[in-house]
């Protein structure tokens, strides 16, 4: 017995199909994972096809999340709108089909959502009556199913999704008629359900055979009565069997069963008895298919297999009793690839007829045609030879290009391309994914990709074209007629088979020594353009409604990706911008102290951070700062400035260490709630060598001795800053003697994936350690020249050397180090001594 949850949501799911002219449904809830929703009911549709779409987040781009979020129904007419609103969907879902998304509200907002699936209705938008009807089921299953939250039923969906079976349309309904026929007086009883099968009035019925017969052709009269004396002669009890037409026109199944008693008998003599079968609007006629030169299958909506004439039998390998009662897929394992999975998918959702070519193992290929109704679907097999492939065609499984499984590569690719572009984020980067994911999967050798900026088409990628041709099109206007531009100012995609056509529908217009088959696709991202796309091949080939539907579904992906980068490069150049303005570009020189320091960039997404460091002179001391700022891109570079600016203006005015530190919390909390950063402060006397340090939420500094030993310090400190206004920041002091370095870094240095950040720290000591009394380039060379050479670097890195020195006067070096990755890192640092260089100033 269903479970109370499954069978409010089945009765309501059921009521949203039949009411709003649907095909299919299905009901998502809540799952005990917070932003995950389960598909917990699936109507008119076998579950195991759809298991893609058993799991939907919250936040992901489809109409079923869009749904719960804003707690407003989504309405999709067909195919166009959903992918112009919705590319992801129609990516795994590419065939023509309308469909309702409406939130199921309780108490505390939305706790699932409804969605009907129907027929596409192109150019004519869902019906306001109809949103509103599907919402208000949507608002009363959220009631029902809070009264099953106050009876203690947890209203939340974890397992796989319930089947559910639609009822059949209306027809009339099946009635059985029953009379008795004494042959030797010929008078006929009859019940009600006969008298109003055969249309008369129960009282009016006369009671004899020969009304009965009136009521029917003559043929079937003849057969009537036959099949009467061949009953009444036989000795032994017999039923037989016929078909006789009724007074609407319609067939009924006649039995008659009885026997003519012998001498000694003790039945009544002469007597049948008969049942007469209104079928109603008529099932499959057994003896009609099995006369057929086709295979057929009926299967109803689930996928189960509900009849089976003799040549699918032969044909499928199977016996009837082996088929009949089974889905499909688990009765012909072969026929469960994922690409005639997705012909079935595409008959169910498209309603309409499908024909694809199959074959059976080992080597038997079927022709196999689809045809969806609303109860179910009717498959017809014929025997085929061997197909030969041709270009583009996606119907010759298992022979090589145009294989089961580079069709499934066309048709499926979407996911592995949705994938990856959500981890491309420069423009370049997402090309590169293109690049890597589309050819492949539709058998291309050319894409160019075009970007849009002030009405003009600039060529941004390109590869497999002949070197220089594409350089014609480069900042083409939209006025100019050519097909890259004519699918961006259209929108809509623009198909060639060959170059011959091309040349046809566009005369002059420059072709390269290719013949091949040309897609201009375009790109198009929340009703915004962006540019367009150019797929190129090395033959001529075709293009199938599905690859047609699934590439400008992609070219909608490829178009949100590309924005998304546009973005990014602008804020990134913006980030690197205000990063390069807020570090300091030269540090001071003191006598006693030479510092430097050095920052490299993280590698993950090359997003710009919120590490800096920084050296003042602050009257008598030298004040070495370095921090961290949660986060990275613009808002973390410019919390970084104004925490610079503010350690330095508190440092300036001769605060001490911890007064500076707290005036940098309180100001951080005043300016950013719920930012935070760390932070690390050493006020250093050059002459004496003593120093004060607070450290606040930072990693520890390294100090190397004089003679070679080196230590991590054990500074107390308080919390990050940002997070209590009141917190107290320890001053503790030490003392640098001459020769001694300081190294001041962020977590960038010593974390690495899957590894414990106290080994970091004792590498980063263990270098240190190792690299001697050399000039401090060098030593900042091989402190950050590991981290450098890492291609996965998560975070950015900020450094900063402090070494001590006694005497005043000394000539200095020319600055070294820095150039060869101006790109990566910058080195800003007082020359060493005994350089003969006049002013120090930035490594170039």
């Amino acid at each position: 017995m269903p479970d109370e949850l499954s069978l409010v949501l089945a009765q309501s799911l059921v009521g949203a199909v039949e009411s709003s002219g649907g095909f299919a449904g299905g009901v998502y809830l809540r799952s005990g994972t917070p932003g995950l929703l389960r598909l917990a009911v699936l109507a008119g549709l076998p579950g195991p096809l759809f298991r893609p779409w058993w799991r939907m987040h919250v936040n992901r781009p489809f109409p079923v999340s869009e749904a719960y979020r804003t707690g407003r129904p989504v309405l999709l007419s067909d195919a166009e709108e959903a992918m112009r609103r919705f590319p992801q969907l129609m990516a795994g879902l590419p065939f023509p089909f309308g469909s309702l998304w409406a939130p199921i509200t309780g108490r505390r907002g939305s706790v699932g959502v409804l969605v009907v699936l129907r027929t596409s209705t192109p150019g004519q938008p869902v019906a306001p009556a109809d949103g509103d009807r599907l919402h208000r089921l949507g608002r009363r299953l959220g009631d029902a199913l809070s009264g099953l939250e106050r009876q203690g039923v947890a209203c939340v969906w974890e397992g796989e999704p319930a089947p559910v079976q639609l009822p059949a349309a209306t027809a009339p309904p099946v009635r059985v008629g029953r009379f008795d026929w004494d042959l030797r007086s010929g008078r006929v009883s009859a019940d009600d359900e006969l008298c109003a099968i055969l249309g008369f009035e129960p009282a009016a019925f006369p009671g004899t055979v020969d009304a009965l017969a009136e009521r029917l052709v003559p043929e079937d009269v003849y057969g009537l009565w036959a099949l009467a004396r061949q009953t009444a002669e036989s000795a032994e009890p017999v039923v037989r069997r016929m078909r006789l037409r009724g007074p609407d026109g319609r067939s009924h199944l006649l039995e008659l069963s009885g026997r003519w008693a012998r001498p000694g008998g003790d039945s009544p003599a002469g007597r049948l008895t008969g049942f007469l079968v209104d079928l109603g609007s008529g099932p499959v006629v057994p003896e009609a298919a099995d006369r057929l030169p086709r295979g057929i299958l009926s299967l109803d909506r689930l996928g189960r297999i509900t009849y089976a004439n003799a040549l699918a039998e032969d044909l499928l390998g199977h016996p009837r009793t082996e088929l009949v009662g089974r889905p499909v897929w688990q009765a012909l394992p072969w026929f469960g690839h994922e690409a005639y999975e997705d012909h079935y998918r595409a008959a169910l959702i498209a309603d309409e007829p499908v024909h694809f070519l199959a074959r059976r193992p080992p080597s038997r290929w079927l022709s196999v045609s689809l045809y969806p109704a609303h109860d179910g679907v009717s498959v017809v097999l014929k025997d085929t030879d061997r197909p030969a492939y041709t270009p583009g065609s996606l119907t010759a499984p298992g022979l090589g290009i145009g294989s089961t499984a580079d069709r499934s590569s066309a048709l499926y690719r979407p996911v592995a391309l949705a994938i990856a572009l959500t981890e491309a984020v420069t423009a370049r980067q997402v090309s590169e994914v293109v690049t890597e994911e589309l050819l492949p999967a539709f058998g291309g050798r050319q894409i160019a990709i075009y970007l849009l900026n002030e009405r003009h088409l600039h060529l941004a990628w390109e590869t497999g074209f002949p070197k220089g041709f594409l350089d014609r099109f480069d900042g083409v206007g939209l006025d100019v007629r050519i097909p890259g531009v004519e699918t961006l100012t259209t929108g809509r995609p623009i198909f060639f088979e060959s170059m011959q056509r091309l040349a046809e529908a566009y005369p002059g217009i420059p072709i390269d020594a290719d013949v091949g088959a040309r897609a201009f696709l375009p790109l198009i991202a929340s009703g915004r353009p962006v540019g367009s796309c150019i797929l190129g091949f090395d033959r001529p080939r075709g293009f199938s409604p599905e690859e047609r539907t699934v590439l400008t579904a992609l070219a909608g992906l490829i178009a949100q990706a590309l924005q998304r980068a546009q973005r990014y490069d602008s804020e990134a150049a913006l980030a690197r911008g205000l990063q390069d303005a807020l570090l300091p570009h030269r540090l001071p020189e003191v006598d006693g102290v030479d510092t430097l320091g050095r920052y490299l960039s993280g590698t993950q997404g090359m997003d710009v951070g919120g590490d800096w460091y920084d050296v003042i002179e602050t009257g008598r001391e030298l004040a070495l700062i370095i921090g961290d700022v949660q986060g990275h891109g613009v808002a973390a570079a410019a919390t970084m400035g104004q925490l610079r600016s503010a350690v330095r203006a508190f440092a300036l005015n001769n605060h001490d260490p911890h007064e500076v530190v707290s005036g940098t919390n309180r100001l951080l909390i005043d300016l950013d709630p719920g930012q935070f950063a760390s932070c690390c402060y050493i006020a250093l006397d050059p002459a004496t060598g003593v120093a004060r340090a607070v450290r606040a939420g930072h990693p520890q500094p390294v100090l190397r001795h004089p003679e070679g030993r080196t230590e991590v310090l054990d500074l107390p400190g308080g919390i990050v800053l940002g997070i209590d206004g009141d917190a107290s920041y320890p001053v503790t002091e030490m003392r640098l003697e001459p020769g001694a370095m300081l190294a001041l870094f962020t977590d960038g240095l010593i974390e690495r994936p899957g590894t414990d950040i106290d080994e970091g720290i004792e590498r980063l000591r263990a270098t240190v350690e190792r690299i001697g009394a050399a000039p401090l380039a060098d030593r900042a060379d091989q402190v950050i020249g590991e981290a450098r050479a890492a291609t996965d670097r998560p975070d950015d890195i900020a450094l900063l050397l402090a070494a001590r020195w006694a005497g005043t006067g000394r000539t200095r070096r020319p600055p070294t180090a820095g150039a060869a990755w101006p790109d990566l890192w910058r080195t800003f640092r007082r020359p060493d001594p005994g350089s003969t260089e006049a002013a120090p100033g930035p490594a170039s």
